[in-house]
């Protein structure tokens, strides 16, 4: 199992550009571009910004490890980073021609808000560059409480939504899957804040990952009365894992039973406490 990061001092190592975050070696490299054309699952956005390579929340299941060619970035995802260092002069350059009614997706293949974010604020550097310079469609994808320290930004801008993660009421589960990640108490509390200063929410059960009680869990979803609510099942014996991580996930799928069958009688409770419940990509499409 991969184990999970303690978060130290960030420390730049002065003879060259690699550091270290907690248990996670961090490159800052030059971006040449910053806004990324969508297609396939996202091909209702105009673009995705991904301010970072890497993400050091590790979920052992994150499809975005095997985007990389590097098979020794695959099997060490969770224990690297690259930092656009670069990225808000980037997007500066934009400033010349703004983008007016452009949909973004922030982010497709990292966490904008994973633990370095709280050092270098670059997400929030953006995220003003995008409220003072343009006119965009945002969404914005996490599963970090840190997002609500934006809200100051988020609240001047007319159209965007942030969608948090939350793929199991189980902590058992979150430690097998997503070790680094924070509780889900701590997710349900921040888009619940979100919610309630009038920016656009919504929770993505993205995957689902095994639940030990639908009902209770639907309860405590419907408590955060976000404006959507997404579901996607969790092809475990399709899906690809970090190496060193899937015999104990499979483990603990066979023994809490996730199958299928299981997935659509979870799904059809949770549709009890929300009836606005969507699936997959059309859950995801830009409104």
């Amino acid at each position: 199992m991969t184990k999970p990061h303690q978060i130290k001092l960030f420390e730049r190592d002065g003879s060259s550009q690699i550091t270290r975050f907690g248990q996670s070696s961090v490159t800052f490299k030059q971006a040449k571009s910053i806004l990324t054309p969508t297609s396939g699952f996202l091909d209702t956005y105009d673009y995705s910004l991904n301010p970072y390579s890497g993400c050091a929340f590790a979920c052992n299941y994150c499809y975005a490890a095997f985007f990389n060619w590097d098979k020794s970035k695959q099997d060490n995802w969770g224990y690297w980073v690259e930092v656009k260092e670069n990225a808000l002069a980037v997007l500066q350059k934009k400033r010349k021609r703004p983008l007016i009614n452009k949909t973004i997706y922030l982010s497709s293949v990292t966490d904008p808000y994973q633990p370095i974010e709280k050092k270098l604020a670059l997400t929030r550097s953006l995220l003003k560059e995008l409220e003072q310079y343009h006119q965009v469609n945002l969404v914005i994808q996490t599963r970090s409480p840190l997002v609500v320290r934006d809200i100051d930004i988020l609240q001047k801008m007319p159209n965007v939504q942030v969608n948090m993660t939350v793929t199991t009421d189980s902590n058992k589960v979150r430690k097998v899957f997503e070790p680094s990640c924070p509780s889900h108490k701590q997710r349900l509390k921040a888009i619940k804040k979100v919610k309630e200063v009038g920016i656009g929410s919504c929770i993505t059960m993205t995957p689902l990952l095994p639940v030990e009680d639908a009902h209770a869990f639907g309860k405590l979803i419907a408590e955060t009365a976000v404006d959507h609510t997404i579901v996607q099942y969790f092809h475990a014996t399709k899906g690809k894992f970090v190496a060193g991580t899937r015999n104990e996930a499979l483990s603990l799928i066979n023994q809490m039973g996730w199958t299928p069958e299981k997935y659509e009688e979870v799904k059809s409770i949770l549709k009890q406490y929300l009836p606005n419940l969507t699936e997959g990509k059309d859950g995801f499409a830009q409104k």
